[in-house]
């Protein structure tokens, strides 16, 4: 039992799991967010277009009501949050980018010989291939 706990620990210190789990209380926090701004704001200034509240649009089928007004709310809060992520994340590898140190360029070490283009030495005076003076 021991070991088994031991393990379990192990697994659930390990950086990653610890960096998911963060990851997930942030990701439910935005979404919140992200419901609120769709709900409180975006869906208030379409519903001006139908003269009700948007979340509520629906219409009947015999007894069954169909609420596309919520169903399209969602979509919006989904687009919402993939839009955010996708700048956050370009934004991260643009940070990334700036951070790596370019390296220079390296001169070159070989050149071709114009007479027989074999690759040769860039210090070589004379091709060791064709043995024509190169200049």
């Amino acid at each position: 039992m021991k070991k088994l706990l031991k393990e379990f620990k192990d697994f659930a210190m390990r950086g990653n799991v610890l960096d998911m789990a963060v990851g997930v209380v942030i990701g439910a926090a935005f979404k919140a967010i992200i419901d609120s701004v769709v709900n409180d704001l975006i869906s208030p200034l379409i519903g001006l277009i139908f003269n009700e509240d948007f979340s509520s649009l629906s219409f009947m089928v015999r007894d069954v009501s169909i609420n596309y007004g919520a169903f399209l709310t969602a979509v919006i809060n989904f687009f919402i949050v993939a839009l955010v992520l996708f700048v956050i994340i370009k934004t991260a590898n643009a940070t990334a980018n700036l951070r790596k140190k370019k390296e220079p360029e390296k001169a070159p070490e070989t050149k071709k010989c114009p007479y027989c283009q074999s690759e040769i030495s860039i210090k070589a005076t004379r091709c060791p291939h064709c043995t024509s003076e190169l200049n």
